[in-house]
């Protein structure tokens, strides 16, 4: 049952970002947590969105790791980088625009943004991108997002050459039972379904009412079903993941999951760089209930092998 205290934070987050309580996070954070929540938080208003970049210092490791292949690795990158984005703005008490999504596991931060695109008849569409954040000693200590290299617009001159941030492997924080039966159910649609092909789990681990956030797949597990059938076919379903998860980081009734993409870039195809794909799933009753990812009606950058060490 859900603490008063988880309770009291879902009915905000819902006055606060006009969201349905659905998406709520059914997991009270532990102390530490809330903490690491508040400094990114903290980070992200008074930095990121307000421009403050004379206070990076305060939240941001000098060693900070960078994983956005725009942006070079190390706190003094990213002065320089959003140092140039216009005079610092006054500071908003809450993040504004506000996330959909926010929340703190072990030494991990997760913000999931809604953001709006056109598609290629002009029409509005909704779509969502992902930052995580590792903290480390009280700093932000590295970086993830769902952010890739474009190829610049005729006349724009060609995007600097970025140091890639290269940390240690991401550790995954201990799983509850229940968390662990809610990520078991996720892995039955991440792994079973949409690598395996296998659609006919669908009536067993997805609700009838699946609620679908990715703007080119039908809503309803119905139509999700009917979409997959078309372009996965079944295969044997293997222990092993075709595409493994860089990190699965499950917290109360989320299931997120970030995937290592490997793609050529857009301004020398003899490189190829590293970027990362983003999917997160709601489970409640025994079900997945919804799902978030990078998708938009652009199609991403081709991925190709990861490349040699």
């Amino acid at each position: 049952m859900r603490s008063v205290m988880t309770m009291a934070w879902a009915a905000l987050a819902v006055l606060a970002l006009g969201h349905a309580p659905a998406w709520a996070q059914a997991r009270a954070m532990t102390a530490q947590e809330r903490a690491n929540l508040a400094l990114v938080d903290a980070w992200w208003r008074e930095v990121l969105q307000a421009g403050h970049v004379e206070l990076a210092a305060k939240y941001m490791a000098e060693d900070y790791i960078q994983h956005n292949p725009t942006i070079s690795t190390g706190r003094t990158s990213f002065v320089e980088v959003f140092g140039r984005r216009g005079a610092p703005r006054a500071i908003q008490p809450v993040l504004m625009p506000a996330p959909v999504l926010h929340y703190a596991k072990g030494d991990y931060v997760v913000f999931v943004w809604e953001r709006e695109g056109k598609d290629q008849t002009g029409a509005s569409y909704k779509y969502n991108t992902f930052d995580l954040v590792r903290v480390q000693n009280g700093k932000a200590q590295e970086h993830w997002d769902s952010a890739f290299r474009t190829k610049p617009m005729p006349g724009q001159p060609s995007p600097a050459p970025v140091v890639a941030g290269v940390g240690p492997t991401p550790v995954k924080p201990r799983n509850t039972a229940e968390e662990q039966r809610n990520e078991d159910i996720a892995n039955v649609e991440m792994h079973d379904i949409l690598q395996y092909g296998h659609v006919e789990l669908a009536s067993k681990v997805m609700a009838a009412g699946y609620i679908q956030h990715n703007p080119n797949v039908p809503g309803g597990r119905d139509g999700f079903v009917e979409f997959f059938s078309r372009i996965r076919k079944p295969e044997p379903i293997k222990a092993e993941w075709k595409d493994t998860p860089e990190l699965i980081l499950t917290s109360g009734n989320l299931v997120l999951y970030m995937m290592e993409r490997y793609s050529a870039d857009p301004v020398d195809s003899s490189k190829v760089y590293t970027w990362n794909w983003f999917d997160l799933f709601r489970v409640d009753d025994g079900l997945v209930q919804e799902h978030w990812d990078t998708a938009t009606k652009t199609p991403p950058p081709a991925s190709v092998p990861r490349p040699a060490k």
